[in-house]
């Protein structure tokens, strides 16, 4: 057998390996023995596609430090070769770890570079799904434009669905997750319905297609509760929980705003009661709000009272005010002069 034939059959029954869905918990080790034999053969082309799934491997495992420095030494030697596909995964796959590790500078400007190469190739369409859902998931991350980020999951949805990738769902989920961030959670039914969502069904999209129904009727009770129900699928994935969180909390607020309107002054505990929420929870919260101005009030923790205040006067409408009584004491003061010649 050929070199050449040798190297695709080893790539080939490592790949297979790789996807299975089972694991088998000997993935790196054996990733790691076909690199160090690839290496031995001197054969630098397979050694390069080999590690580039170890770091793979590694970022799946939470092993970033070792993905990075594994990274670090391909792109050095890959930057030097023509192998641009290999090139635009391995830094695909370093924004990914940066993002993992919360440093989005370094996520954002990793991706620039992937997409760069990308764009003077053919890219594959699994990869090309993977550029825009990665893009995506920045653009909600960095600039919290999920606008945009919305078309950047759409074009994954499409590309992974094209080639009958599971990752399509993925992608559906945060499309789902874009518009109940953009407070349009009323759009998610027609999404499901539509010729290329309906053939995609799992406990993740029932999760986020109840999240929806929770967002438009702003019920913080419902949301709580799919978050019981659906804690492998809301928390398990940390794109949706970071999102799911933040949207938490400005649900919280607005609904603890709803309850106190109409007091000016209420029992902490009774609000609690309300919602269901541990008192301590709502105090923080309160307080929280207080000093974010987003509403007038103090906390009486020794009494365990909210006090509202009318909202204080800023004064822009004294001027007018001024200038209305000034015209007015002119009127009186021509009607006093007529009066007096009428006598």
């Amino acid at each position: 057998m050929s070199k050449a034939k040798a190297g695709r059959l080893v790539r080939t029954l490592v790949d297979l390996f790789l996807d299975l869905e089972g694991g088998t918990g000997r993935e790196v080790d054996l990733c790691r023995e076909c690199v160090e034999w690839a290496n031995q053969e001197k054969r630098i082309f397979l050694r390069q596609a080999l590690e580039a799934r170890l770091m793979g491997l590694y970022y799946d495992n939470g092993s970033y430090e070792e993905a990075l420095k594994l990274g670090s030494n391909l792109l050095r030697e890959l930057k030097k070769l023509d192998d641009k596909a290999l090139l635009v995964e391995v830094q695909l796959m370093e924004s990914r770890v940066y993002y993992r590790l919360g440093n989005l500078q370094r996520a954002r400007a990793a991706l620039t570079s992937a997409r760069t190469t990308a764009n003077g190739i053919y890219c594959p369409p699994r990869l090309q799904a993977n550029l825009d859902l990665l893009s995506g998931i920045l653009h909600a991350a960095d600039e919290r434009d999920f606008k945009t980020a919305y078309s950047y999951f759409y074009e994954a949805f499409e590309g992974f669905d094209s080639i009958s990738s599971k990752r399509a769902i993925d992608a559906l989920k945060y499309m789902l997750l874009s518009k109940i961030m953009l407070n349009s959670a009323d759009e998610i039914p027609g999404i499901l319905t539509s010729k290329l969502a309906l053939k995609y069904t799992s406990r993740d999209i029932d999760a986020m297609r109840e999240v929806g129904i929770a967002a438009k009727e702003r019920s913080l009770g419902d949301f709580l509760l799919l978050q019981e129900k659906y804690k492998t699928e809301l928390s398990g994935d940390p794109v949706i929980s970071r999102h799911l969180h933040s949207f938490y909390d400005t649900l919280f607020g607005q609904n603890l705003l709803k309850l106190i309107e109409p007091y000016s002054r209420v029992q902490i505990d009774h609000i609690a009661k309300l919602i269901n929420i541990p008192l301590e929870t709502v105090e923080k919260k309160l307080s929280q709000m207080i000093l974010d101005n987003q509403h007038n009030g103090i906390l009486d923790q020794g009494s365990g009272v909210l006090v509202l205040r009318e909202p204080e006067c800023d004064g822009k409408d004294y001027p007018l005010a001024l200038s209305a009584i000034q015209s007015l004491g002119g009127i009186v003061d021509m009607l006093f002069q007529k009066t007096t010649k009428l006598k």
